[in-house]
């Protein structure tokens, strides 16, 4: 869990009915992960990956370097004509519109970043990932004065239903509740390939609603997520109907890495993953090694002869690997020649896919990709991509690490004043200063009473075990048990009598509960835990707008919010 680190406060003028929020840094736990050196731009990690968000050099080098390459990518009209028909499914925003004219002009650039879907939203860092992509194209484009586009690339192709499926929300009990849609019987499909039902959609919808607490937003909330549903759509579409909602009027552009028109357009770079994939697994395996001798761990390391491409079949989505010669998958479903597969390329590409560490050579092949926003365990993950992007004729984009944010509520703010406690004590040490308090409310100084006693029960009964002991060697194992229980009992008794003082502060400990929920729900970065529709349901749709206007920081740390709440009306 991160602690604090203790900076001067950044005030916002106070706009409208919101609060001045305060902005302090948080310090990174593993700050020797190479996510973290990369965020502080450490030279020995920078050779792993080139370039630096902080360096406004390297921002001018990168896009000099798109230029360049410009004739090596797909045709850019026609993706900004296939994102303009997806965005057809999505809420209309006209700022989306502009986005889309600004990405077919001549010197474009984009700025992209991505997360499996989740359900009405998913978890905050989610909503902190496309923030950040927001601000960090606005950003570079005043840095370099051409136009850049925020783009944020759903993952619809990934299998991986159980990521997706579920929110978590803070119940009107308090407890956190885990909201779910479950995944039809039958093989695992692509998340934007599997079918759900109106009832599915309508039973998820009702158990939000029966869990969410009660609040001045919460009708018009759920109106608006039924109004996603309505159509019983995939859950990355209602996924990317409700980022639109929240992200359109900046311009957000919404892709989902499934959509079939945009397949089409990846079908030379897939034959490319296909000729070269033994060079593609050399490169990787070559960067593997390359982080490995900067003395990091791996995040995943490749598979032998792992061909790093799925197929979309009946069965599911396969994972392939080279044997003898062919493509395969390991429970034998499909057994494709290289011949096969690249006819495949140019005849049906929409049954192909990238995993985790072709996706971002995809996305450059697409995309004149200026830089990508990437979570701490992704930029792990690309440390190993140099040598895979130099294989291909590329370079690697700008890598920025995404906003993470800590929320600092009114209501906590209050009970951390009560109890004299810091955002750095109840982020770090809750439970040391949770026991110390508790602590301070015994009176009695039981603790103090109690081991007096034992003290001089030992004192008073070890002349007895001693003569005992001389009367009968056996009776010394006797005499060690007896006093074993009595002590054992004496314990007992302090237990129970710590146990009627928390009682007696039964409310008062609750809070302290609070404030950890709050904070560090299940013992995790809030960010990780809580939906963004925790939040938009307790503060309503000015909470979610408000962070625009958080200031953006180019390498991005964890950071603590707090005035984020609209004021009394």
């Amino acid at each position: 869990m991160p602690a604090l680190c203790t900076i001067n406060l950044i005030s916002q003028r106070q706009i409208g009915g919101i609060i001045p929020l305060n902005i302090t840094s948080l310090h990174e736990p593993n700050r020797s992960s190479i996510a973290e050196r990369y965020r502080i731009g450490d030279p020995a990690v920078l050779q792993l990956f080139g370039q630096h968000p902080s360096e406004d050099r390297h921002w001018e080098e990168r896009a000099a370097r798109l230029d360049r390459s410009a004739s090596s990518r797909a045709n850019l009209k026609e993706v900004a004509n296939a994102l303009r028909l997806y965005q057809g499914q999505l809420p209309h925003y006209e700022e989306v519109t502009r986005s889309l004219e600004k990405l077919e002009q001549p010197g474009s650039l984009v700025v992209v970043g991505g997360q499996q879907a989740g359900l009405f939203g998913g978890a905050l860092l989610i909503y902190y990932k496309a923030l950040s992509v927001i601000q960090s194209a606005k950003d570079a484009e005043r840095k370099l004065g051409r136009p850049v586009v925020p783009i944020f690339w759903i993952a619809g192709e990934d299998h991986d239903f159980d990521e997706a499926n579920h929110v978590n929300i803070q119940s009107a009990g308090g407890g956190i509740r885990r909201i779910r849609i479950e995944r039809p019987e039958g093989p695992r499909l692509a998340v934007s390939r599997t079918t759900l039902s109106t009832a599915q959609w309508e039973a998820s919808l009702l158990e939000l609603a029966s869990q969410l607490p009660d609040s001045e937003f919460k009708p018009a909330l759920l109106e608006r997520l039924r109004s996603h549903v309505a159509d019983a759509p995939s859950l990355s579409l209602a996924f990317a109907r409700l980022l639109a909602d929240w992200f359109g009027n900046q311009g957000l552009v919404l892709l989902d890495a499934d959509d079939a028109r945009l397949r089409s357009l990846e079908s030379p770079m897939f034959r490319e993953l296909v000729v070269r994939n033994d060079e593609l697994e050399a490169s990787l395996k070559a960067g593997e090694e390359q982080v490995q001798s900067h003395g990091f761990a791996l995040q995943a390391e490749t598979a032998e002869g792992g061909a790093n491409l799925f197929l979309h079949h009946e069965q599911g989505r396969l994972l392939l690997h080279k044997e003898q010669g062919r493509f395969v998958d390991r429970r034998g479903n499909v057994a494709l020649s290289s011949e096969q597969l690249l006819e495949m390329t140019g005849s049906s590409p929409d049954l192909l896919s990238t995993n985790a560490l072709t996706r971002p050579l995809m996305q450059d092949y697409v995309l004149p990709v200026l830089a990508a926003v990437l979570g701490p365990s992704e930029i792990a993950y690309w440390g190993i991509l140099g040598p895979a992007f130099e294989a291909f004729g590329m370079s690697m984009p700008i890598l920025v690490p995404r906003q993470s944010f800590t929320y600092l509520e009114p209501t906590i703010t209050k009970l951390l004043d009560k109890y004299s406690l810091t955002p750095e004590q109840a982020i770090a040490d809750w439970s040391e200063r949770k026991a110390e308090w508790l602590s301070r409310q015994d009176k009695w100084h039981l603790e103090e009473q109690f081991q007096d006693v034992k003290s001089r029960f030992m004192a008073l009964y070890e002349p007895i075990m001693n003569t005992v002991s001389s009367l009968q060697p056996g009776l010394a194992m006797l005499a060690a048990s007896n006093r074993d229980k009595i002590v054992q009992q004496i314990s007992f008794l302090e237990s129970r009598s710590v146990d009627a003082i928390a009682k007696q502060h039964e409310a008062s400990l609750k809070q302290w509960d609070r404030i950890r929920s709050s904070l560090c729900p299940m013992d995790k970065p809030q960010e990780r835990v809580y939906g963004t529709i925790h939040y938009w349901n307790r503060y309503g749709a000015d909470w979610l707008a408000i962070w625009a206007n958080v200031p953006f920081d180019v390498t991005g740390g964890q950071r603590l919010v707090e005035g984020l709440a609209v004021s009394a009306h």
